[in-house]
């Protein structure tokens, strides 16, 4: 076990071994993490659910602290594997989302300078698409893409998340990427000029 006295002064891990001692420090990994999850959560599930699930991923993450490897400095794949677990007990709302979202009716943006209306146009025509593909993937994959995508974890932080080898993250990524390709039509309506 790493020393107090290793361990970087503002890191993750400094803050969850001294909250080992001194249970209120672990609120700063609170404060420094919540909006993100938040966000994420938000992306797969909606708001609905996003304020239980991060309350949640955080109650677990206290609980277990005592077995936090104190060797790694970065608490967000840490987190984001709690989160990712808690959201797969939820996968009925995510599909059911994901459904929603390929019946929704197309958000078109009106407001704002030239390329984002151009952007936010051709975004809203790929997301019933996108969101069928995303519903199609198998839960690995969907956790390995969006984790990377949305959460904007790296492909080890990712395995770590995961608990997965980072060859598991590659290859899982690159599955997922071309089923989204492919559902898309085998183009990226971002980058397609008229």
């Amino acid at each position: 076990m790493i020393s107090e006295r290793l361990v970087q002064p503002d890191s993750d891990a400094r803050l969850i071994v001294a909250s080992r001692h001194e249970p209120e420090v672990f609120a700063q990994l609170f404060d420094r993490y919540s909006a993100m999850l938040y966000r994420y959560v938000v992306k797969r599930l909606g708001p609905e659910v996003a304020d239980d699930l991060v309350g949640e991923a955080f109650l677990v993450a206290f609980q277990r602290r005592d077995r936090y490897d104190a060797d790694r400095p970065d608490a967000r794949p840490w987190l984001f594997g709690i989160i990712t677990k808690l959201i797969s007990r939820h996968r009925r709302t995510e599909a059911a989302r994901y459904r929603a979202m390929v019946r929704s009716p197309r958000e078109v943006v009106t407001e704002g300078p030239a390329d984002r209306v151009a952007v936010g146009v051709s975004a809203a025509a790929a997301r019933p698409a996108l969101a069928s593909a995303l519903a199609g993937l198998s839960r690995g994959d969907r956790d390995v893409l969006l984790l990377v995508a949305w959460a904007d974890l790296s492909y080890a932080e990712t395995a770590d998340a995961l608990g997965i080898p980072v060859g598991t993250v590659r290859s899982r990524l690159n599955r997922a990427r071309r089923k989204v390709r492919a559902a898309l039509g085998d183009t990226n309506p971002l980058l397609d000029e008229e």
